[in-house]
């Protein structure tokens, strides 16, 4: 019995032992983060807006956290399939993710099931850029205003067609919610990417498309296309010229494209601070103001709390226009 008791107290005293190192190691882990190369995963192919911005702010971010960035372009399945590595990936700092509406506000009413959830199995770490579509027409369409082109659309039922990257995509469910605020009825041309689609509005095959100003506003300032209208609450500097679509008659129809930075569920508090203090950081430095300035785009710095309640704000808002619209993906 005497022995039983020394053998429990010892193993007590080893389980203490034990439990008071685990906290210390944790901490000197975080204390050294980060120690090796982070992968930043991109859904979305090399050379996008996506894609550039990125790479930019992973850039900006090597000298601070004193390790390199390495961007892993994971496209697929509306970004499901680089969101769910993510989802599955080790929750130490070392597996970071762009997101934007497709895994934050879309997917989760687009496809009837998802490996993942957005709301449950990410860490929201820090906002990255917000940059608005603008509703444009081929230069010949002889609609010169959004009412001109309302009337040509109430004129012409099922005549009036538009042009987008694709189902799903911001562009095609910025023109449902167009299509919804306005009562109009305008068939959908879904192409396989912006390019395609943006070359056949130019060229008149196709007359109209919201088009995001990352890839589009120096096409709009060419005279390539015109621009009816922007959907973002105020006009933008590169445009001043081009009213908003409140300015032109549609009210609550706010349409932009936004992104940011997500990780694993269950990143620690302290590597969630450390990286969304350097990413603020970065987004203030010359070199990413400048490449946003270029694209269009406006930077959203804030908390890791602000991010995750503007993504499901926007997840609830757009859950809305593709109910009504019947837009699915399975």
């Amino acid at each position: 019995m005497h022995r039983r008791t020394l053998l429990k107290n010892a193993l007590a005293a080893a389980g203490a032992t034990a439990g008071a190192a685990m906290p210390w190691a944790a901490a000197h882990a975080q204390s050294d983060y980060p120690s090796q190369p982070l992968r930043w995963v991109v859904p979305y192919p090399a050379g996008g807006g996506t894609d550039v911005l990125a790479r930019t702010v992973a850039e900006a971010l090597r000298g601070p956290l004193g390790q390199q960035i390495v961007v892993d372009n994971r496209p697929g399945a509306s970004t499901n399939i680089g969101a769910q590595m993510v989802a599955t990936a080790k929750p130490d700092g070392y597996t970071l993710m762009s997101a934007d509406n497709a895994l934050l506000a879309y997917n989760e009413h687009l496809f009837s099931k998802l490996p993942f959830s957005p709301e449950k199995d990410f860490t929201y770490i820090a906002g990255l850029s917000r940059f608005p579509l603008a509703l444009v027409v081929h230069p010949a369409f002889e609609a010169k205003t959004v009412k001109d082109l309302l009337a040509y659309a109430r004129a012409n039922p099922g005549k009036l067609n538009y042009a987008s990257p694709g189902n799903g995509s911001p562009h095609h469910l910025a023109m449902e919610m167009f299509k919804n605020r306005t009562q109009t009825f305008l068939t959908h041309i879904p192409y396989r990417g912006a390019a395609p689609a943006l070359q056949d509005v130019m060229g008149g095959q196709v007359p109209c498309m919201f088009l995001d100003l990352a890839a589009g506003l120096p096409v709009i300032q060419a005279g390539k296309v015109r621009a009816l209208a922007i959907g973002s609450a105020r006009r933008v500097p590169g445009l001043p010229d081009v009213p908003t679509l409140a300015e032109a008659g549609v009210p609550n129809t706010e349409v932009y494209a936004f992104q940011g930075v997500l990780g694993p569920a269950g990143l620690p508090p302290a590597l969630v601070t450390r990286l969304n203090t350097e990413v603020n950081k970065a987004l203030a430095s010359p070199p990413v103001v400048k490449r946003m300035q270029d694209f269009g785009m406006e930077p959203l710095a804030g908390s890791p709390e602000q991010f995750r309640a503007m993504a499901r704000a926007e997840a609830k808002r757009w859950g809305e226009i593709i109910k009504a619209a019947g837009v699915k993906l399975d």
